[in-house]
């Protein structure tokens, strides 16, 4: 876990707490409070998933997280940010990631919020391997930019 007075991040097996992330992005000043909850869905093309297994080095996720995160603070008028990516096996409907976000308003809020979960989707390296009900398990979407 790595956290500043503006931005908290971590990428581990640890469960995710949205409650946790949206009081450390909460202020008095932030009209604008966007938060987005990953998590396992029970279908991917057209295969029955009971659950997922994530693999990752944290160290290097959270380094690269931290350049996603003060990319999208020096994008967009950002108060707090908060970023939680889920590591292990994972069972249906737990949270796999969750991004927080304020800012005084919401397109703000909105914009920076997606910013970073795409960056997430797309830049670090987190090993995602699906386990169906009948068929054998899949690393899925495995290439990343880094």
């Amino acid at each position: 876990m790595k956290a500043t007075e503006r931005y908290w991040l971590e990428v581990s097996a640890s469960p995710l707490q949205p409650e946790a992330l949206l009081d450390f992005v909460r202020s008095d000043r932030s009209g604008g409070i966007d938060m987005f909850l990953g998590a396992v869905r029970n279908i991917n093309e057209g295969r029955q998933v009971s659950g997922l297994s994530y693999e990752a080095y944290p160290a290097m996720c959270e380094k690269l997280l931290a350049e996603i995160i003060l990319d999208a603070m020096e994008r967009w008028p950002i108060h707090k940010i908060a970023a939680h990516h889920r590591l292990g096996s994972l069972a249906l409907q737990d949270y796999a990631v969750i991004v927080a976000v304020s800012s005084q308003h919401r397109a703000e809020a909105f914009a920076a919020c997606r910013h970073i979960i795409d960056e997430i989707k797309h830049s670090l390296p987190i090993w995602k391997k699906e386990h169906y009900v009948n068929h054998p398990s899949q690393w899925v979407r495995c290439n990343h930019t880094h």
